[in-house]
């Protein structure tokens, strides 16, 4: 008699034993048929650093694979952090979304699943949906600190941030703003997402774990200060864990603390064309203050649409490439304020 119980366990197996103290580099194997290896598995890297008691911190990258400062960084402490540094136990995936990565693409070439739109997952579904799964009731699940590491990939570039969100759990929020704060981004904002619902940070937040997001640059690219920016944080949050010891580096001056009122943050298109932007990164910006301009490229002589920002603020985040479609977010706009606490 078959069993009816779900869900079933992943088909996800580790070649790492979490359990086991000194450094371990091995791989979490998902079992895939495709044109190229009948009886093939996707080959996720994964490392775990542990020693004695103390809390457990788990670093992702490349959940989507065009990001490239998170999975610089993460590959690069995967090499360099020792057991006899650290107190506990750090779990590192530097590309969640192999596929993706692989490919240089947001989404996965083999279903074009985004996995942050993913959670909580499936045992049954996509390539996707499995991995989103595994981390979520596998992974998420050891940590009691959580950091995921993104920057606007090949279609957005993004300020240096840290984020947190609002939670129910003002406590949870408390300590997610704390660890967001010594990060030490040039930002750190209180985030308002388009979608919430399927995030990773979500399916995190849900678990009660502590939790930092970050954006760390864009444009499908790295440079030696967004990786080191990244490096930084990377290390700043393992000491705010109490994983790594030392006090946290600081950046050259402290963090300006943004925050979005609502998703009237976010100017998005509503035509096709060349985009014109009139603002830079970082810019300050006035409410109804022409932030871009959209030119019909199907014929000269057509004025271009306007688009104005809704709120004052700071442009936090913007297009990278020049073409733009219905429905791509133009500029991000979040307002500078002294301090995150909640009022």
């Amino acid at each position: 008699m078959t069993s009816t119980s779900w869900p079933r366990p992943s088909s996800i197996t580790a070649t790492v034993d979490f359990s086991a103290e000194g450094i371990q580099h091995g791989f979490l194997k998902l079992p895939v048929s495709v044109d190229e290896s009948a009886w093939g598995a996707l080959m996720i890297p994964i490392t775990v650093v542990a020693r004695g008691e103390g809390p457990t911190a788990l670093l992702t990258a490349g959940i989507h694979g065009d990001e490239y400062e998170g999975i610089t960084a993460l590959h690069k402490l995967a090499n360099a952090l020792q057991p006899e540094q650290v107190e506990g136990r750090v779990i590192i995936v530097p590309m969640a979304n192999l596929p993706a990565a692989m490919a240089g693409q947001r989404t996965s070439p083999i279903d074009k699943g985004n996995l942050n739109r993913s959670f909580p997952g499936n045992p049954d579904g996509s390539v996707t949906e499995q991995i989103a799964d595994y981390i979520n009731r596998v992974l998420i699940p050891k940590c009691d600190y959580a950091l995921d590491c993104h920057s606007g990939g090949k279609t957005l570039d993004i300020l240096p941030f840290a984020a947190f969100h609002g939670l129910d759990n003002e406590l949870q929020e408390r300590a997610c703003l704390a660890a967001a704060l010594n990060f030490s981004a040039p930002y750190v904002l209180k985030m308002v997402e388009l979608d919430a619902t399927r995030l990773y940070d979500s399916a995190v937040e849900r678990q009660g774990k502590i939790f930092v997001t970050t954006e760390l640059g864009g444009g499908g690219t790295s440079t030696p200060l967004s990786v080191g920016i990244t490096e930084r944080g990377i290390t700043n949050f393992l000491i705010h864990c109490g994983i790594l010891e030392g006090e946290p580096l600081a950046s050259a001056q402290p963090p300006i603390c943004l925050e979005m009122p609502s998703s009237d943050c976010y100017v998005q298109s509503e035509h096709s064309g060349l985009l014109e932007l009139t603002v830079a990164l970082g810019d300050h910006v006035n409410a109804g203050q022409v932030t871009a301009r959209i030119y019909d490229m199907t014929r000269t002589g057509a004025e271009p649409v306007e688009y104005r920002a809704r709120s004052a603020g700071i442009v936090m985040a913007r297009r990278f490439p020049a073409q733009v479609g219905m429905g791509d977010t133009i500029v991000v706009i979040a307002n500078e304020v002294a301090s995150l606490e909640r009022a």
